[in-house]
């Protein structure tokens, strides 16, 4: 019987193989298609181990494994059972493994996922796909870091049509799904076995047979009261919303609660599911409406009285994008954009109470060397509140936002900058208000900041009833009031420190972490700089970067140059693409010996670099917007170059690089321009 057993398993084994979807690889006998970049390290398969790996017996940074092309237009879901072993506990620079999707059409690959914890067996990742109707390709880079000896496995990858949180429990990973541990009650795989079976209901859900699977929990082992099991599934990695359901048997002589939880990040839970019938002999269908916009767990728990409780099985977890039931409630997810505003148009969403009387301002500022303009592109509008001869006591402008719903988890993102105030704390606070304008709580206020620098706040807040962000500007006396500037407000869904830890934006360079896909051309006395802070000399240079404000930017110091000097930053080569290409940046170019700054295209395989935008001279004490428009078929890279100008006051800076596939969504008057105009220091209301 042991053998026939065996057999079956080996044929199932084998029928599964068969069914592999295409970009799915168990690494038995071939890599599936996939390939390794010989640039980099190379792979060895593993055949008789079923797995592919890289190790540090070679010298080398890095390896690559793509897949063959792969096209689908369903949600599908990418699991990846693998390893990383190393041997020191902790290192600056550790062994990682990452997973892109490389998109047709795309310059840059976008990070899925990342790993660096070092486990003795096999881990699962499960990532989400979202449909698309473009051609892609996974890459897998296994960084080596610094560990003298450290290897990476990867034993499956598996690309299935549906969603990660689906599971039918027929395959020995689960789909990812993991019990916590207790000591008393798990949750256990039953059914499969084909004699002497040890499950306790005779079949599965999945296959009506007793050679299928189920999870179930039993109170046998119960030695406390209230004893819990919990069922974690894999963590949803894109936004989905729609209905959940699944089957389960529930029997039981004393009372059993079994409750369905979404789990955030920051670990709170929220209560979607409970069981009401007391028992249901046959698998009962539940269905339950979903809402994951930012990254969640399932839990499936199940708590006990006595061990006299009796058992619950689980089965056939499934999710479809439409809502359950017909309520209408549920139907418009909302869109976090609508709580956003940039004031280029309007105020958006955003007013103020006519009782208030008009506290804040949209002004804008011409491009000039004595007063900062806003922070979206440098010459665009922003709010200014000047408190000071508002008809209203207390020296106080409200700006209200929009309603946002209860019981979900927000990022709020603002740049605001103060002048002319002595004690800088308190002159700007963030509040809650319910939403018949009932003050909440006081989320935030402003403790001291660079001054005339725009400055980023950020603010994870979640509420159970609606409510509204209020922006408060106040000055305590008439001879301490100074100008509160605000711009560029944006909320999204999930905390700040989760989209803190989300990956970053592809083709994307902030210069907080490093100089990303940039290179100097050479080093020395005429390079590109990355720095914080205002530049060493005077009446020339940022006083602090675009990001935050308090982050880092590239520059040149003109004191280490000489006049006509060159400097120069290049990517690295870039994927041609066919169609249009966008690339945003925001230049510093402030100081009157200010020289030139330029970007060129260079197309693989030409000695010649064509000139894509200029400026020559001074421009402004603001970060100013740059927006080029370009294409290349083949290769290529984009550098900016920098030539100092005729006295040290002319240190020009750049930050906030951004490729993107497709035209510009706006057009740049002029690509190539000399000084700044003539009408300075004009305010526009």
């Amino acid at each position: 019987a042991v053998t026939r057993a065996g057999f079956v398993l080996a044929a199932l084994q084998l029928a599964g193989a068969a069914l592999l979807s295409p970009g799915s690889c168990a690494f038995e006998d071939s890599a599936c298609g996939y390939e390794w970049d010989y640039a980099h390290l190379p792979w060895a398969l593993h055949g008789e181990g079923h797995y592919i790996s890289v190790d540090t017996s070679y010298e080398g940074e890095k390896a690559v494994l793509s897949s063959p092309e792969l096209y689908s237009e369903e949600w599908s879901c990418v699991r990846l059972i693998y390893q990383i072993a190393t041997t020191s506990e902790a290192s600056p620079n550790p062994t990682r493994l990452n997973l892109y999707l490389r998109q047709e059409g795309q310059s840059f690959d976008r990070l899925l996922w990342s790993a660096k914890e070092p486990s003795d067996s096999w881990l699962i990742a499960s990532l989400d796909l979202i449909n698309s109707t473009k051609k892609y390709k996974i890459v897998l880079e296994g960084e080596m870091g610094q560990d003298k000896s450290a290897s990476i496995a990867v034993f499956e990858i598996k690309i299935t049509p549906g969603y990660c949180i689906e599971c039918d429990f027929e395959e020995n990973h689960l789909c990812g799904f993991v019990n916590r541990w207790n000591p008393n009650v798990n949750w256990f795989v039953g059914g499969g076995n084909i004699r002497n079976s040890q499950s306790i209901l005779p079949k599965d859900h999945t296959l009506n047979s007793e050679l299928g699977h189920y999870m179930y929990v039993d109170s046998v082992y119960v030695k406390h009261f209230q004893e819990v099991a919990q069922l974690i599934s894999p963590k949803t990695t894109a936004p989905m919303s729609g209905c959940l359901s699944f089957y389960y048997q529930l029997k039981q002589e004393s009372s059993i609660v079994f409750t369905v939880y979404l789990r955030d990040t920051s670990g709170f839970y929220e209560e979607i599911w409970k069981t009401d019938s007391a028992l249901s002999a046959d698998w009962a269908l539940a269905e339950v409406d979903f809402n994951a916009p930012y990254s969640m767990e399932v839990i499936f728990e199940v708590a006990f009285n006595s061990a006299k409780g009796g058992y619950v099985a689980l089965d056939d977890i499934s999710f479809s994008p439409v809502y359950c039931s017909n309520q209408t409630g549920m139907r418009t997810p909302f869109n976090p954009a609508q709580a956003g505003c940039n004031f280029e148009e309007d105020l958006c969403n955003f007013y103020q109470d006519h009782k208030d009387g008009p506290g804040w301002s949209r002004v804008k500022v011409k491009r000039n060397v004595y007063r900062a303009g806003d922070h979206t592109t440098g010459f665009g509008y922003y709010l200014l509140a000047n408190t000071k001869f508002t008809s209203q006591p207390g020296y106080i402008g409200r700006l209200y936002g929009p309603t946002l719903p209860g019981n979900l988890q927000f990022c709020l993102r603002f740049y605001y900058a103060l002048y002319g105030f002595f004690k800088m704390s308190g002159t700007l606070a963030v509040y809650i208000f319910e939403e018949n304008h009932v003050v909440q709580e006081k989320i935030w206020s402003v403790l001291d900041s660079p001054k005339g620098v725009w400055t980023q706040a950020e603010i994870s807040f979640k509420k159970p009833m609606p409510c509204k962000v209020v922006f408060v500007s106040w000055c305590k006396s008439f001879w301490d009031c100074g100008l509160v500037a605000l711009d560029d407000i944006s909320l999204s869904l999930g905390s700040c420190q989760a989209a803190d830890l989300l990956l970053p934006n592809p083709g994307e360079c902030t210069f907080e972490k490093d100089e990303c896909v940039f290179t100097q051309k050479k080093r020395g006395r005429g390079s590109w700089h990355r720095r914080r802070g205002p530049t060493p000399t005077s009446y020339t240079g940022p006083k602090g970067d675009h990001t935050t404000g308090v982050g880092y930017y590239m520059y040149i110091e003109a004191s280490d140059m000489v006049y006509g000097q060159r400097a120069y930053l290049v990517s690295r080569s870039l994927r041609g693409t066919s169609g249009k290409q966008c690339l945003t940046f925001f230049y510093h170019m402030y100081g009157a010996g200010t020289g030139l700054l330029s970007v060129y295209l260079k197309k693989e395989g030409d000695d010649e670099e064509i000139p894509l935008w200029r400026r020559t001279g001074e421009q402004s004490i603001s970060w100013l917007r740059g927006l080029i428009e370009y294409e290349s078929d083949r290769s290529y890279q984009i550098i900016f170059e920098v030539i100092r100008g005729v006295s040290i006051r002319s240190d020009t800076a750049i930050d906030d690089v951004l490729f993107q596939a497709g035209p510009c969504l706006e057009v740049e008057e002029i690509q190539f321009s000399s000084g700044y105009p003539d009408s300075l220091n004009e305010i526009e209301y």
